[in-house]
């Protein structure tokens, strides 16, 4: 393995993310590209161009029923939408290289409890292409504004994973009187960069090192269908029709998520030790991230809120006592749901439990208003 303090967690929410592993290193991911063990069981190419082409037409099918974008100062933003618009509004901002497709499988579920969900996709990912200008967690916190304002939404549940849940606390930063409550799975509610910042130098630096030199670049193939096959995976079967989301034509041929390891700031050795020691000489969108101060951010907290924490034997960062510290600064309004022997990727590992925190959650939620 990589580094022994690594959480490698497996995202299956697609079968494009099941076959990446994500080593967390709190909000910063490295991607490697895990080509399936037995090559055996994958279809062969006829088979897999029927399915590629059956799980093209349910891709534009679950577009016509759910898809939609929403012109804002900053991009062409696409989203997800799920239920009634009469629900309670639960605005979901999604993790790194990922996207809204990935709570297709709690989706209905969440509906079911009485929220109308709205899944993003902020910049480089899905369908949301990365502005030419700069752009930082604030610039899609503004996005999301702008949807509600367009969609006729007051106020709303504001939620995300990982580097989504920084989305949501810089929306409530930037956005307080729209928010009716806040959930932030595994991010969001402690500074970025607590873990490195606890390094003696030299050990930064060999960690840093580690990463880039293990860090495996993007793929760039000659057709969609070539990007469709290699991440098919053979153990779940069936069109796998969302992975589509993930797969993006550029002048290079048709890559996943191109650009975003450049707009997050974790290119190479340099950006990554700039991104946490120096975060003002970084892009606008890595200096957000790094110099978000959730603790000054909720210092007068309003919100019912619900923090989401994994806890995994030898967690290299556990930050459930910043967690447990923050709520005990606003009993009245936090809500803080360990999870045991779970990986980062609580709503793929623990989705009854997940959609059961996030139901019990909207009943805190009507008592507030």
């Amino acid at each position: 393995m990589l580094l022994l303090s690594f959480k490698d967690h497996y995202l299956n929410l697609t079968t494009f993310m099941k076959r990446r592993i994500f080593l967390f290193f709190f909000f910063f991911p490295v991607v490697l590209f895990v080509k399936a063990q037995d090559q055996k069981t994958k279809p062969n190419i006829t088979v897999a161009q029927k399915l590629y082409e059956q799980a093209q037409q349910e891709f534009a099918l679950f577009e016509k029923q759910h898809g939609g974008f929403v012109k804002t100062n900053n991009v062409n933003m696409h989203y997800l939408s799920w239920g009634n618009p009469a629900g309670i509004p639960l605005i979901w901002s999604h993790g790194s290289l990922t996207n809204g497709y990935e709570l297709l499988k709690v989706a209905d579920d969440l509906v079911k409890a009485g929220y109308y969900l709205i899944a993003i996709d902020y910049y480089g990912h899905g369908q949301t292409a990365i502005p030419e200008h700069q752009v930082s967690l604030y610039h899609v916190a503004d996005d999301i504004k702008q949807l509600m304002d367009q969609l006729k939404i007051e106020k709303a549940v504001i939620a995300g994973w990982s580097r989504g849940a920084g989305v949501s606390t810089a929306f409530y930063d930037a956005y307080p009187e729209r928010v009716l409550g806040l959930i932030l799975e595994d991010g969001g509610s402690v500074a970025q960069n607590t873990y490195y910042h606890k390094m003696e130098a030299s050990r930064l630096e060999e960690t840093i090192k580690n990463i880039t030199d293990h860090a495996v670049r993007d793929t760039v193939y000659a057709s969609a269908f070539d990007a469709y096959y290699d991440i098919y995976d053979a153990e779940e079967g069936g069109t796998q029709f969302s992975a589509l989301a993930w797969i993006v034509k550029t002048k290079a041929g048709w890559e996943i998520c191109p650009g975003v390891m450049e707009l997050f700031q974790m290119s190479n050795a340099r950006q990554w030790s700039d991104l946490i020691l120096r975060p003002t000489k970084v892009s606008l969108f890595g200096a957000s991230m790094s110099m978000l101060s959730p603790e000054v951010i909720y210092r007068n907290l309003k919100v019912p809120m619900l923090i989401l924490d994994p806890v995994m034997e030898n967690d290299f960062m556990p930050f459930e006592k910043e967690n447990a510290a923050l709520q005990e600064q606003h009993q009245k309004f936090i809500t803080h749901r360990v999870y045991e022997n779970t990986g980062h990727n609580i709503h793929y590992e623990q989705p009854k439990q997940f959609v059961q925190d996030l139901s019990d959650f909207l009943k805190r939620v009507k008592a507030s208003r």
